[in-house]
C-alpha cells in the first residue's frame, strides 16, 4: 500500500501503530491489524505498512520511535471520518424537537420560523458555532451544509468551520417563491447576485477545507429562471452543487403541478442544468428507476436521509436499488428533519431501513453493515467527489480520522474477553456515541477534544 518515499520529514511526522478499519472501492470494509501509518506535516499518510516494516520505515523517514502512538490492542482503532453528505445548520436549534407534521407543512410552521432569525449574526454565529462543534464531537469530519438565504451570516459559518477545522461545502440557500411563508424568500436577481458574492467571497478567503456549493433549496421554492441562472453559473464555474429531490409523496405531486411539461423531478433539474457529476440530492425516495438511470449517467449522486425520511413520515430510500443502478450514494443527518447529529445514528437508521425494505419485499437483498459503513465514510466522500483526498487510509489521501477508545467512563457498550474485533467494532456501530470518539483528526490536525477545552 506504500508509494515512493518523498524527502524525510523527521520531527514533523506523526506516527500510529494499531488497528485502522476502513472502506476501499473494492471492499466495503478491511480491518488492518497491526498496522503503521505515518502522516506527515501537509496532513497526508505517507505510509501504511505492516508492523514488521517499522526499522525499514525508520531508516527511510527518521521519526522518532519515543513518539510512535501505540493505541491500545482490542480497546482502540481508527477508523475514517465520518461523513454528512446533508444537513441544514440552520436548523440545529429545532433538532430532536418539531416532528409532530410531514414535510411541507413542517417547513411552514417550524423551519421558515427558525431559518428567518439568521439575519441576526449574533445569533447565526452563536448557534453555527455550536453545531460545528456538536458535529465535530459526533465525528463527522466533512460536511455538506445548508445555510440561509442571508449571505453575511452564511459567510460566518464558513469563518466557524474553518476555525475549527472541518471540512465542508457550504451553500447560501437560495429561494425567490414562498407564498406560505413569504416573509421568507429573496427577489430573482437578489438570489442570484448574492450567490455570485458569496462564492466570490468565499473563494477569496482561500481556506483550505471549506468550498462552497450551489444550493436552490427545492423545486417548489425556486422559479424556473432561478434554477436556470443557478445551473449556469454552477456550470460556468465548475461548482458542486446541492438540493432536494423526491422526499414526499405530497411535494412530488406539488412539483408535478408546477411543471406539468417535465417527465418527472429529475427531468426537470436537468433541463435547468443542474444535475452532473457534481451534483448531490438529497432523500430521492420516490425516485422510479427511469429517473436513477439518468442520475448514473449523469454522474449525480444522493445523500439518504434515512432518520429524516422517518421522522417527517417521508418515506423508506430504497438505497439497494440506487447502488444497484451504480448510483453514488452517501449518508445524511438531515438535522433537524433528522433529530440526531451524528452519522452513526444515520448507519444504524439506515440499517433498520433496509430490515423494513426486507419485510415488505420478499427475496429483498439487503446491505450489510460493512456496506453501511462504506457509505458513512469513503461512499459520502464519492458522492462529494473527494475521494481522491479522503475517506479512507491510502497512502498520499488527506488523514481524515476517529480513534475510537471502547474502554472510556461510562462507555456505552462493554467488551468481554471472547469478543472478536469485529464484535467490538459491531457494538461500537450499533451502541458507541461521542464519548467513544476520543480524538479527530482532520487533514492530520487534531480537531477533537477542542483547543482549551
Amino acid at each position: 500500500m506504500t508509494t515512493e518515499a518523498p524527502q524525510p520529514q523527521g520531527e514533523s511526522l506523526q506516527v500510529f501503530k494499531g488497528t485502522f478499519i476502513h472502506a476501499t472501492h473494492t471492499s466495503p470494509m478491511e480491518t488492518l491489524a497491526p498496522r503503521i501509518l505515518g502522516v506527515n506535516g501537509m496532513g497526508k499518510i505517507v505510509f501504511i505498512e505492516t508492523v514488521d516494516k517499522e526499522e525499514e520505515l525508520f531508516q527511510t523517514w527518521h521519526f522518532q520511535k519515543k513518539n510512535i502512538r501505540e493505541l491500545q490492542q482490542r480497546e482502540e482503532f481508527f477508523i475514517p471520518g465520518l461523513v454528512d453528505t446533508h444537513i441544514h445548520a440552520s436548523q440545529y436549534p429545532n433538532m430532536g424537537t418539531c416532528l409532530d407534521l410531514p414535510l411541507l407543512e413542517w417547513l411552514v410552521q417550524y423551519t421558515f420560523p427558525v431559518e428567518s432569525k439568521f439575519k441576526d449574526p449574533k445569533f447565526a454565529e452563536d448557534i453555527y458555532t455550536k453545531v460545528v462543534k456538536r458535529t465535530l464531537r459526533n465525528g463527522t469530519t466533512t460536511a455538506c451544509y445548508f445555510a440561509t438565504i442571508h449571505t453575511e451570516s452564511t459567510l460566518k459559518l464558513c469563518s466557524i468551520i474553518n476555525k475549527m477545522g472541518q471540512r465542508a461545502f457550504v451553500g447560501k440557500v437560495c429561494m425567490d417563491l414562498n407564498n406560505l411563508f413569504p416573509t421568507y424568500k429573496e427577489q430573482l436577481c437578489e438570489s442570484v447576485c448574492e450567490t455570485r458574492r458569496f462564492v466570490t467571497e468565499l473563494t477569496g478567503r482561500m481556506y483550505p477545507l471549506v468550498k462552497p456549493i450551489v444550493t436552490p433549496r427545492f423545486v417548489p421554492s425556486c422559479s424556473s429562471e432561478l434554477m436556470q441562472q443557478l445551473g449556469s453559473y454552477a456550470n460556468s464555474e465548475g461548482l458542486h452543487i446541492q438540493s432536494h429531490i423526491s422526499e414526499s409523496r405530497a411535494e412530488v405531486e406539488l412539483v408535478k403541478s408546477l411543471f406539468p411539461d417535465c417527465k418527472n423531478y429529475t427531468d426537470l433539474y436537468d433541463r435547468h442544468s443542474l444535475l452532473n457529476d457534481k451534483t448531490i440530492m438529497a432523500h430521492g425516495v420516490y425516485l422510479s428507476n427511469e429517473e436513477l438511470k439518468v442520475f448514473q449517467q449523469k454522474g449525480a449522486a444522493i445523500s439518504h436521509c434515512p432518520n429524516s425520511n422517518i421522522s417527517l413520515s417521508s418515506g423508506l430510500f430504497d438505497v439497494r436499488n440506487a447502488l444497484n443502478h451504480n448510483v453514488k450514494v452517501g449518508l445524511g443527518t438531515d438535522v433537524s428533519g433528522g433529530y440526531s447529529p451524528s452519522i452513526l445514528n444515520a448507519m444504524r437508521t439506515a440499517i433498520d431501513t433496509i430490515k423494513i425494505h426486507s419485510f415488505q419485499t420478499s427475496n429483498y437483498e439487503r446491505l450489510s453493515y460493512q456496506e453501511i459503513f462504506k457509505l458513512a465514510t469513503l461512499g459520502g466522500c464519492q458522492a462529494l467527489g473527494l475521494d481522491n483526498v479522503t475517506g479512507n487510509f491510502e497512502v498520499g489521501k488527506d488523514f481524515d480520522a476517529i480513534l475510537v477508545n471502547t474502554n472510556v467512563p461510562n462507555s456505552p457498550f462493554d467488551i468481554f474477553p471472547d469478543d472478536t474485533q469485529e464484535d467490538i467494532f459491531q457494538k461500537f456501530l450499533n451502541l458507541g456515541d461521542d464519548r467513544n470518539m476520543v480524538e479527530v483528526y482532520v487533514a492530520g490536525k487534531k480537531v477533537v477534544p477542542f483547543p482549551n477545552a
